[in-house]
């Protein structure tokens, strides 16, 4: 498991999970009692409250979901087995920072957010990238989401991601895809067409300010990670991000 600090004010823990953590989707035809089994299991793991985790449930769109802070009517009225599938998203905010936050992938950019907020406060999102995300604006629109709320000093983990030289797609797809988004183009390493997913993400948060730690590792090349695109029946790794416990020193 890769994990990270946000060394703000109000600090938040970051992470993204590998096959060693098991699959955590359920619409992936796993049995879903060993879904919940594992997620409780990572919570356990993180430190986190059972059920505290909230999971999205991702349609390749643009829509960003506000998630209620911890402890709200709303938040407490959306249990731990109400909240295992979680709201129709690609990208979930929580303005305080208080909710623990997981974004799924098998290929698709997992990219966790965290930022200072108003007196010392702390404004979290993760976002799910796939080609037709980052065609649309997801993460510019998630980084707008988060400075709308406050948030201030903002920071972006992209997890591990299938590369620009593994990602082949049609020529005309990488052309049209390019025309939207100039430089998302590559070329495989067998000299075929592809999109750059991860330094592409990367260049758009860092032209709006946002300090970008980018994937060491490509899904495709190692077996470590879910991928997709290696195996279709593949299972989903998740990008996290939490609150740190109050009084902790990042």
């Amino acid at each position: 498991m890769l994990r990270y600090e946000f060394p703000g004010q109000a600090p938040a823990r970051v992470a993204f999970t590998s096959v060693a953590e098991g699959n955590l989707a359920l619409h992936v035809g796993d049995v879903p009692e060993d879904v919940l089994r594992r997620r409780r299991s990572l919570e356990y793991g993180l430190g986190l409250d059972p059920g505290s985790l909230r999971f999205m449930n991702q349609t390749h769109s643009v829509r960003i979901h506000e998630v209620p802070s911890a402890g709200s009517a709303a938040t407490r009225s959306d249990g731990p087995d109400s909240a295992a599938w979680g709201p129709d998203a690609d990208a979930m905010i929580c303005r305080d920072g208080s909710v623990p936050l997981a974004v799924m992938v098998a290929d698709c950019l997992p990219v966790v957010f965290a930022a200072s907020g108003h007196d010392g406060g702390l404004v979290t999102a993760v976002a799910h990238a796939g080609r037709k995300g980052l065609l649309g604006g997801i993460l510019q629109g998630t980084v707008e989401a988060i400075r709308a709320a406050g948030g201030h000093d903002l920071h972006a983990w992209i997890g591990p991601a299938v590369c620009g030289a593994c990602y082949e797609v049609p020529a005309d797809m990488a052309a049209e895809a390019d025309a939207l988004l100039p430089g998302i183009a590559a070329t495989s390493r067998w000299g075929t067409a592809s999109l750059d997913l991860p330094a592409t993400a990367a260049r758009l948060l860092a032209d709006r300010g946002v300090d970008v730690v980018s994937p060491a590792s490509c899904t495709l090349e190692d077996a470590d990670y879910y991928s997709h695109r290696r195996d279709p029946q593949s299972g989903r790794l998740a990008g996290i991000v939490w609150p740190a416990p109050a009084g902790t020193a990042t």
